[in-house]
């Protein structure tokens, strides 16, 4: 890929994120409709944010965010979508007039991943998580009228995640006793490693049909190949990635429609590697 002095600059940045099929996906879209950016990943520590914000604030970037820093970002956006700042946390981000833009993308991919395991209707879901990404699930939970049960290794978060997600509409409490949810949801970074615990075991919850893993790995996660060994339909994030990913590029390029098929080819190639 060619650069020049014109070139427009993306990325993504988050802490780990050299694990991330952004820069990837977004290059090979960029490259099928001949524009003249490139998308990078910078790992960023959570001290170096707000300059960071700043210094991409000033010279034009557009790009993602990912774990940890999607309710940091929100947080530092001068200006931000009313989507964005409903759901709390920023995946998506550009320039106007010197000023960062945020967007979240995230509840389209959720929405458009539930839809096909049946996850996308009224009824009982569980959310392991509480960061940025729970928030995109919990949104679109009220969307549908699911009830939501907010499972964490800590309560309190649990049952402070269940308050702020009652505050946008969705019916929601921490999760107790039996697990009796029929759509399961990860939205922790658990996953990224095979040797991480699984989110949830399968014999926890004796009513699950379906579940979604917000991350991805080359040959799926363990946790979607333990669920499918138990005869529990399961995927893992790869699909959320591209789905989310089509509609930052948008953001990204008003006039370009994002080469959706690319971009999911792009995933694939790289998850079968």
């Amino acid at each position: 890929m060619e650069t020049s002095a014109s070139t427009r600059l993306l990325t993504v940045i988050g802490d780990p994120v050299a694990h991330s099929l952004s820069p990837l996906m977004h290059n090979a879209a960029i490259r099928a409709l001949g524009l003249d950016a490139v998308y990078v990943a910078l790992c960023t520590p959570a001290a170096a944010l707000p300059s960071l914000l700043t210094a991409f604030a000033a010279a034009g970037v557009a790009g993602n965010v990912t774990v940890p820093h999607k309710e940091a970002v929100e947080r530092c956006l001068v200006r931000k979508t009313e989507l964005c700042s409903g759901v709390g946390a920023c995946n998506t981000f550009w320039t106007e007039h010197g000023e960062l833009v945020g967007d979240n993308t995230d509840v389209a991919g959720v929405r458009a991943c539930l839809k096909p395991l049946g996850g996308d209707g009224a009824g009982r879901w569980l959310l392991i998580g509480t960061g940025g990404a729970a928030r995109a699930v919990a949104m679109v939970a009220a969307e549908t009228r699911a009830e939501l049960h907010v499972l964490s290794r800590d309560g309190a978060r649990a049952g402070a995640f269940a308050d702020w997600a009652r505050t946008r509409g969705a019916n929601a409490q921490p999760a107790h006793g039996a697990l009796e949810a029929e759509v399961a949801i990860n939205a922790t970074p658990l996953g990224l490693r095979e040797t991480d615990p699984l989110p949830l075991d399968p014999a926890r919850a004796s009513r699950l049909a379906a579940a979604l893993d917000l991350v991805y790995a080359p040959g799926e996660t363990r946790w979607v190949r333990t669920l499918r060994a138990a005869g529990i339909a399961a995927q893992d994030g790869r699909e959320m990635l591209v789905r989310q990913g089509a509609a930052a590029f948008s953001r990204f390029f008003p006039a370009q429609q994002a080469p959706l098929e690319v971009m999911r080819a792009a995933v694939t190639r790289a998850l079968r590697a």
